[in-house]
């Protein structure tokens, strides 16, 4: 009587579990079975009894959080300069057009999130040179349910943000999201279940530290404006890590415009009915004065939407390169960076707070990519002693039984539990055959 246990295991490719392993492991080639997904297959004899012959089969498939470079990773790097180029045209046309419209933020992000949805159906079912969306086979079974999760979040961080924008200054929105990090410290260990350890941690403290004294210099508090603040950070650290795990998926894995369309298109959905009946839109004339479209301002509503939806892909192409954490600080760069342009975009004066501040979020970030890389040196050693240790090669006859299991045999799996241990999110399945 023979069992056969098939465990299929979402993990990080820093580092792998450093549990007890069964006597005598051995690597195998990738299975034409299994040619699509990365793969690899480990077998082991386990010590029964004489009369008993068991066969025991892990595939162990790898999803990547994040490269071995991480963000110096040529691709993530590339996508990195784009999502800062098109997040700092965003932002600076931002403030002229909201100048031209006498302060009023809900048109522009009505645009914007309208020109993101069209330009993303167009990508993905009109055929064209810059973008050849691959047609999908299937779709997972709650598929709706998770896009329109994924557009809740997005739905709600518009709606937040605007209410903290009308209640407290952008410099104080600012420094409540220099809390961004820690808040996807703890989500990516719940949701991913990425290990983050303590030198990693630490390291973000005069990151966010540094953001949150470049933007201390016009803080005015309201309880809402507050409330608001913080419930839109939380919502787009949610929102960024739930997306990483739809961006890293394996048989469902979805694509940066994919993700980006379908969630759009859910944000928009719910966005309709508050923008025509709790937002303070122009165009219905709501609040009695008139609005002008003059082309010049058509034409720079349709470029904001268009750099708009540039950055929104770009950023996740991001994600699928680098892990929720990265992002974060990333992002908090981003953040640093965009006060100093706009000094000398808008010619704002600057202060000693902002310099002091700038100088920690370099300190902050150089911290941060020297504690991750010895975070992958230290997990990497652990794996390779473990490897050595348990390096017992497997009889060519157990190598021939797997290999007909392998191209003969049905696959079944029943998922039944998860599991994290150094930074992997695991899902195990049994067989029994």
């Amino acid at each position: 009587m023979s069992s056969v246990t098939v465990a299929q295991t979402l993990t990080d490719s820093r580092a792998l579990h450093t549990e007890e392993s069964p006597k005598g492991k051995a690597q195998l080639p990738q299975s034409p079975f299994f040619a699509h997904r990365s793969e690899k297959i480990i077998l082991a004899r386990s010590d029964s009894a004489p009369e008993e012959h068991v066969l025991k089969i892990t595939i162990t498939e790898t999803t990547v959080i994040e490269s071995d470079l991480g963000i110096w990773n040529s691709r993530a790097l590339t996508y990195l300069t784009f999502w800062f180029f098109f997040s700092f045209c965003t932002l600076f046309l931002n403030k002229y057009i909201l100048t031209l419209l006498e302060g009023e933020p809900s048109m522009l992000g009505a645009v914007q999130m309208l020109m993101t949805t069209f330009i993303g159906c167009i990508k993905l079912f009109v055929p064209c040179c810059f973008y050849q969306h691959k047609a999908r086979l299937s779709y997972p079974p709650n598929f709706l349910m998770t896009m329109l999760f994924v557009g809740v979040m997005r739905f709600a961080t518009v709606v937040l943000g605007l209410v903290s924008l009308k209640n407290v200054a952008v410099s104080f929105a600012e420094t409540v999201k220099s809390s961004a990090p820690i808040f996807t410290v703890i989500m990516s260990r719940l949701i991913l279940g990425e290990y983050t350890g303590l030198m990693v941690n630490l390291s973000l403290i005069p990151v966010m530290g540094g953001l949150a004294l470049c933007t201390a210099t016009e803080l005015s508090f309201n309880v809402l404006g507050f409330s608001a603040a913080l419930s839109t950070n939380i919502m787009d650290c949610l929102q960024n890590v739930f997306s990483k795990k739809l961006l890293s998926g394996d048989k469902y894995k979805f694509s940066p415009p994919e993700l980006q369309f379908y969630t759009s298109a859910a944000a928009v959905i719910m966005l309709i009915p508050a923008w025509i009946f709790l937002m303070d839109i122009p165009l219905l004339q709501k609040n009695g004065r008139g609005f002008s479209y003059s082309q010049d301002i058509v034409v720079l509503l349709l470029i904001d939407g268009a750099l708009f939806h540039l950055q929104s892909v770009t950023a996740y192409a991001l994600m699928g390169k680098i892990s929720p954490v990265t992002f974060s600080v990333a992002s908090t760069v981003k953040h640093a960076l965009s006060i100093w342009l706009s000094v000398i975009v808008f010619s704002n004066e600057i202060t000693s707070l902002s310099a002091v501040g700038t100088v920690l979020v370099t300190i902050g970030v150089l911290l941060y990519n020297k504690a991750r890389q010895y975070e992958r040196e230290t997990l990497h050693g652990l794996v390779m002693q473990n490897m050595a240790e348990d390096s017992e090669m497997l009889i060519p006859q157990d190598l021939k039984t797997c290999e007909s299991f392998l191209q003969g045999g049905e696959l079944c799996t029943d998922v039944y539990e998860s599991m994290e241990s150094h930074g992997h999110f695991e899902e195990t399945g049994v067989l029994e055959c």
